[in-house]
């Protein structure tokens, strides 16, 4: 992730869709593995280094056709990577017409610019959902799971305005939930986005593989039972530790991880 950031101006383009309204009826046409692909490529240019994730959910295909958002997070933990300015540990992409946008002022002013305006309730559900799916990668450290809590997604419309609201629950890595109001005026544009909710987070890579074998069967129940806790989303960590571990150590953290893949089926 580090080219001269001189030159970042140039790698990056401001990609706004043309105003327009959205109604429940559109198609969504699924993105080819090439365009997933080159998107990824694109982002990739200026944030080397990190996990860079491109998001195809139905909602963000039928709300922002021909464009493709793409997440790059840089590692945490148990050491985290810093990563080149302008960046942070987690950067939200925007990939249009060939040219990558870094989402700087968060989703609220580019829903703002870029969402067409909303005519129905089912859309202004649509749009909730989205701005979800990107308001909880913002949020996740790579180790939380969400889940949309789609009962919960409402709408209220008055003399043509509308408020959606909706909220996606904490699964995974840790507990709570992130909620979101979004107020569309009589014109079906968006006024106002407003993110609540509060995130507690669970046990996260510290030494726990170091620990696998260690003297006191206290300390090796509470580094396996954190290691089962992470589940997966420890993998990288682990497979990191078994490369400088000793041969002992290293199939301590291959019996962990067969505990974690056979617990997570």
């Amino acid at each position: 992730m580090t080219t001269r950031w001189l030159t970042l101006a140039a790698l990056l383009g401001i990609a706004f869709l043309a105003s327009g309204t959205l109604g429940a009826a559109a198609d969504v046409k699924k993105p080819s593995e090439d365009d997933v692909k080159k998107a990824k490529e694109l982002a990739g240019q200026i944030a080397k280094g990190g996990d860079a994730t491109v998001f195809t959910d139905e909602s963000l295909l039928k709300l922002f056709p021909g464009q493709f958002f793409v997440g790059v997070r840089y590692r945490q933990y148990p050491v985290a990577m810093l990563p080149p300015e302008p960046l942070m540990s987690f950067n939200l992409f925007v990939v249009k017409d060939g040219k990558a946008t870094l989402i700087k002022d968060g989703l609220e002013k580019y829903f703002k610019s870029a969402l067409p305006a909303v005519k129905d309730d089912a859309t202004a559900k649509e749009a909730v959902k989205a701005y979800l799916l990107l308001a909880q990668e913002m949020a996740n450290d790579g180790f939380y799971k969400f889940k949309m809590m789609d009962d919960s997604t409402k709408v209220v419309a008055e003399k043509g305005a509308r408020k959606a609201t909706g909220l996606v629950m904490a699964t995974q890595g840790g507990n709570g939930e992130i909620t979101v109001a979004l107020d569309f005026d009589d014109a079906g544009k968006l006024a106002k986005a407003t993110e609540g909710g509060k995130l507690k987070p669970g046990p996260r890579p510290i030494c726990q593989a170091t620990k696998l074998l260690d003297a006191d069967p206290i300390v090796r129940k509470m580094a396996e039972q954190d290691l089962l806790i992470m589940g997966r989303a420890a993998h990288a960590y682990l497979m990191e530790q078994r490369a400088k571990a000793n041969p002992d150590l290293q199939k301590a953290i291959d019996r962990m991880w067969q505990r974690i893949l056979e617990d997570d089926k």
